[in-house]
């Protein structure tokens, strides 16, 4: 195994990737790379094995064969192309059968997104949902998307980006993510390192991503268990704040001239509950997970503070407790 250079923009994954990525145990990946030659991967400078881009998918199609009942022997030292003939049609895992739903797509980006939507539909079980290119409005109609895998286009994907995959990817609730770019540092791709996160180098033909598309949906994952049992919709748009910091003031204060100290506490309450949610939406995040983690907290943190806010109001109506500026509808 050659100790070789590469360009801090290529691609490269260790083995733990490489086996989340394609299903193949690093025991056997190991095997397979002695015994019978399937890849080389190259060897960082403190040691490393590193896989590259085409090392994943090469194995990706064998695991696919072996699974379809091929030796390892008869297929580990195919070339691509013949790999990819080979696994052309049912033999492929990825390829659903009978009444098996297709994988549902939704895409998020500039030329991705017009190429994919100009595309005729095919019949590779891989079902396009729609195609965003401005945020605002993929999040407008992610809470009825029912996506299976999300795919992200960048030109360049910067740290600051982080936090956007893994909060679209916790809106969307999609299982996976697929993440198309040009350009990104190596530590920027290390943050993105996650089970359900899948970097490709960009330029992509669409043919090649809805390829990786079925070999990600085929792989079992164990579903995120943020939203499990929370009664939270966090799909749908956060809530407005209802009383800025000035109203609460005048409420707080007014509310020490009254028997009942319940507005004066609800304020503190809202009061801190807004000051979490802008340090949740701002903290600095080391990797994708972290990332969903907050967006998690910031959502609910929020749906936690227009629940407050609305007992806030009937506290305020019921005491007679005047103050200037209109009180949200809490309807």
């Amino acid at each position: 195994m050659n100790k070789v250079n590469r360009t801090s923009g290529e691609p490269s994954y260790r083995i733990g990737a490489v086996s989340r990525l394609t299903g193949v145990a690093p025991d056997t990946l190991r095997v397979w790379e002695r015994r019978y030659g399937t890849v080389t991967p190259f060897r960082s400078e403190a040691g490393t094995r590193l896989y590259s881009q085409d090392d994943v998918g090469r194995l990706a199609l064998i695991k696919g064969l072996v699974d379809g009942g091929d030796a390892i022997s008869c297929v580990a030292n195919l070339s691509r192309g013949e790999l990819e003939e080979r696994a052309r049609g049912a033999e492929l895992p990825q390829l659903a059968t009978g009444t098996e739903r297709p994988c549902r797509v939704v895409v998020f980006g500039t030329s991705l997104a017009d190429r994919l939507a100009h595309e005729p539909a095919g019949n590779d079980q891989v079902e396009l949902l729609g195609c965003f290119k401005e945020k605002d409005a993929l999040l407008d109609q992610a809470s009825g998307l029912d996506a299976d895998v999300l795919v992200l286009e960048y030109a360049t994907l910067q740290p600051e980006q982080i936090r956007e995959i893994g909060a679209l990817l916790l809106r969307v609730g999609a299982a996976r993510a697929v993440v198309v770019y040009n350009f990104a540092a190596r530590p920027t791709l290390e943050r993105l390192e996650s089970p359900r996160i899948f970097p490709l180098r960009g330029p992509v033909d669409p043919a090649e991503l809805r390829r990786w598309i079925r070999v990600l949906h085929a792989r079992p994952i164990q579903p995120s268990n943020l939203l499990a049992d929370v009664g939270v919709d966090i799909s749908g748009p956060l809530p407005a704040r209802r009383f800025d910091d000035a109203t609460l003031t005048r409420i707080a204060a007014a509310s020490v001239t009254v028997r009942c100290e319940c507005p004066h506490h609800l304020v503190d309450l809202i009061s801190s509950l807004t000051a979490f949610e802008t340090y949740s939406e701002d903290c600095e995040v080391l990797n994708v997970e972290d990332a969903a983690l907050h967006a998690f907290l910031h959502a609910a943190t929020a749906r936690a503070r227009a629940l407050l806010e609305t007992a806030l109001s009937r506290v305020v109506e019921a005491d007679d407790i005047a103050i200037e500026g209109a009180i949200g509808d809490d309807r």
